[in-house]
């Protein structure tokens, strides 16, 4: 597991001495020592690398990683350059075409999000080779909680977006009212027709940046 080296670090270090922690690191490195597991070890954390606690304004909470081979990097919904894109980032950009008339991107990499200060969080972190919700209910979900935590502890306003039933259960815990919550079903095709498509959640959430004083994210890639 990658190191945390900027300000994410005195906010979730407190996790590491947690036995659930010590648990987890276990399991993951046996995992990765045993198995194929996505993302590469050097990338679990590359969420927190590429967006620092203090330049976070959006978090768009995935599930777990990719599972398919180059798929997984770090960062929810997003794919190396040169990847075909999984359907739910499709549905993504459809949304934003939709919303905000951004043209179909070439790379399904949003890494320029990223580092606008759109934190592309899963709830767990790693995931073994083809075997989706594989490292589910294993600790993951108790240091990513701990992850938004921080965020909502955050005295500025900041959009979440909570797609799916699994996101969506994360509300509870975002009680700072200076930020705005938004909810959507989970953009994979079993669920983007159940009103995921015409959400308008890119749209709101420049809108509520812009209220706010507080520059939008370009999302056109």
């Amino acid at each position: 597991m990658g190191a945390i080296t900027n300000d994410w670090l005195p906010a979730v270090s407190a996790e590491f001495k947690k036995p659930y922690y010590r648990e987890l690191y276990y399991f993951v490195r046996g995992e990765y020592q045993n198995h194929v597991v996505y993302p590469p070890a050097d990338l679990i954390f590359q969420a927190l690398h590429l967006t620092p606690l203090h330049e976070v304004k959006v978090v768009i909470l995935g599930q777990d990683p990719y599972h398919n081979e180059h798929q997984a990097m770090g960062l929810s919904f997003s794919v190396e350059d040169g990847v075909d894109m999984p359907p739910s980032l499709v549905n993504i950009f459809r949304e934003l075409h939709d919303d905000l008339g951004c043209t179909m991107p070439k790379s399904g990499n949003l890494t320029p999000w990223a580092r606008q200060g759109v934190l592309l969080l899963n709830t767990v972190l790693t995931v073994r080779a083809h075997q989706a919700f594989s490292h589910q209910g294993h600790g993951w979900e108790q240091f990513t909680d701990a992850i938004l935590r921080a965020v909502n502890g955050q005295d500025r306003p900041i959009v979440f977006m909570l797609w799916g039933t699994p996101a969506q259960q994360k509300a509870s815990m975002l009680t700072n009212p200076r930020h705005l919550v938004l909810k959507a079903p989970h953009p994979s095709p079993l669920s983007a027709y159940r009103g995921f498509f015409g959400c308008r959640h890119f749209s709101q959430c420049n809108a509520f940046l812009e209220k706010n004083g507080v520059s939008p994210i370009n999302w056109q890639l």
